[in-house]
């Protein structure tokens, strides 16, 4: 089973701390699991321009692979502008429709404040099913007050992300012993 954790934005740590958080517990929890953090500073993507994913070179060509051979995918997503990153967006952009067919998807949301706790409802999960991914239905939103020098200190947000961790192996078990089951036509 292939996880990959996207920390979604080329800026600041905490969506990538809540990330890694999720990944963290995986790997100590679970056997049996490649497990990949894909930190979207780390790779020099280019925008979006509509030619195939395979037609992409270098970093945006191996960032593309990756999420394409994972079984499940960890997305964090911090919240700018009342809304996802653009970063993130692009990444989107850039793979085909059906990307997640048969992928089960987790989200992780990180904020400065509780006001923007639907983002992830309103404007990732639509994507993210228009593009054929499984959601699981809870996402965790992390917010400022809950880290403390970087590090996750709230212990009901820890235990939220440890639960999401759990249920992305499960669901995506589910999905490689069943893979008749479908939503989509």
């Amino acid at each position: 089973m292939k996880i990959v954790g996207i920390s979604g934005s080329t800026v600041g740590s905490k969506t990538r701390v809540a990330v890694d958080h999720v990944l963290k517990y995986m790997e100590k929890e679970h056997t049996g699991v490649d497990i990949e953090l894909l930190d979207l500073k780390d790779y020099n993507v280019v925008f979006s321009d509509g030619r195939p994913y395979k037609d992409y070179t270098g970093d945006t060509k191996v960032l593309l692979e990756k999420i394409m051979q994972a079984d499940g995918i960890l997305i964090g997503m911090p919240v700018f502008q009342a809304s996802i990153p653009g970063t993130l967006k692009n990444i989107f952009d850039l793979l085909p429709v059906d990307a997640f067919r048969n992928k089960m998807v987790a989200i992780v949301a990180t904020a400065g404040t509780t006001k923007h706790y639907l983002v992830p409802e309103q404007h990732l999960k639509p994507i993210l099913h228009y593009m054929h991914a499984w959601v699981i239905p809870k996402y965790v939103f992390v917010e400022e007050k809950d880290y403390t020098n970087y590090i996750i200190t709230n212990q009901n947000v820890i235990d939220r992300l440890n639960k999401l961790s759990d249920d992305l192996i499960h669901y995506v078990d589910i999905l490689q012993k069943h893979p008749e089951i479908t939503p989509f036509i």
